[in-house]
């Protein structure tokens, strides 16, 4: 294995990876201790079995509602918006090798990652309505800044499914791969990544979360300020001397 690269796994395949308040915390400070790892320079998230995940564990949660309802829904502060911040913000590119059903929490997840690899066999759906919710996992902006206004309202509403051939269609994933090639494309990918100027990466995750939902101003003030911090690194320094000299530019995160 690559040591540049960390593989963050859900691992639970008998419950299809749903999320029980032991396997949150678990894949929180897996999330945060990868973030932290400077050896680390690109991080591969996926799960276990014929799932991604399925998002919140319902056995779980009924117990949690038959006991105080009222505090049922404080693991959406507590876990969710914690691992989605996690992944959203990593000092790091993170790519999902989506190796089954990415559903609810699982879908939020899925799209808080930068780049993403699904299997043939994959399906995603959003699923809240159908249990009488809204959005988590930052859904709400993730669909829309993918996918439009109108499409994501459409997929929260009704809750319909989709499969693998139609989020690569629409630009959710950047491939679809068979089940059994699934981490190793996202690997790949991760790799590459991992060669690359991880510092620029930072900026760029940073840049995109911007612009996504600021004004112009706002925006351009914001990349001058990343262009000014890049360009004092040795990374910076590295590829435009390997472009004058004609050789391939060795990036070290700094």
């Amino acid at each position: 294995m690559d040591p540049a690269v960390a593989i963050v796994t859900l691992n639970r395949p008998q419950k299809r990876n749903s999320l029980t308040v032991e396997v949150k915390e678990a894949l929180l400070d897996a999330l945060e201790r990868v973030a932290g790892d400077t050896a680390v320079r690109a991080v591969v998230l996926t799960g276990t079995g014929k799932s991604f995940c399925v998002g919140q564990d319902l056995g779980e949660h009924v117990e949690s509602l038959r006991g105080d309802a009222s505090t049922s829904f404080d693991t959406v502060e507590k876990h969710y918006n914690p691992i989605v911040r996690a992944i959203a913000t990593m000092p790091k590119p993170v790519v999902c090798a989506i190796n089954g059903g990415a559903v609810g929490a699982g879908l939020g997840f899925a799209l808080a990652c930068d780049l993403r690899v699904a299997a043939e066999g994959a399906s995603f759906a959003t699923a809240f309505s159908a249990i009488g919710l809204t959005a988590d996992s930052g859904l709400s902006a993730s669909l829309v800044h993918s996918l439009g206004a109108a499409r994501a309202t459409e997929l929260l509403l009704l809750g319909e499914s989709f499969d693998a051939s139609q989020a690569q269609a629409s630009g959710l994933v950047r491939a679809v791969v068979p089940t059994e090639e699934v981490l190793g494309a996202a690997l790949e990918l991760a790799r590459r990544l991992a060669a690359g100027p991880t510092l620029a990466y930072a900026e760029i995750k940073k840049a995109v979360a911007i612009g996504a939902v600021s004004p112009l101003d706002t925006v351009l003030a914001h990349e001058g300020e990343g262009q000014a911090r890049l360009g004092v690194t040795r990374d910076h320094r590295e590829a435009v001397e390997a472009f004058l000299e004609k050789r391939k530019p060795v990036f070290e995160g700094r």
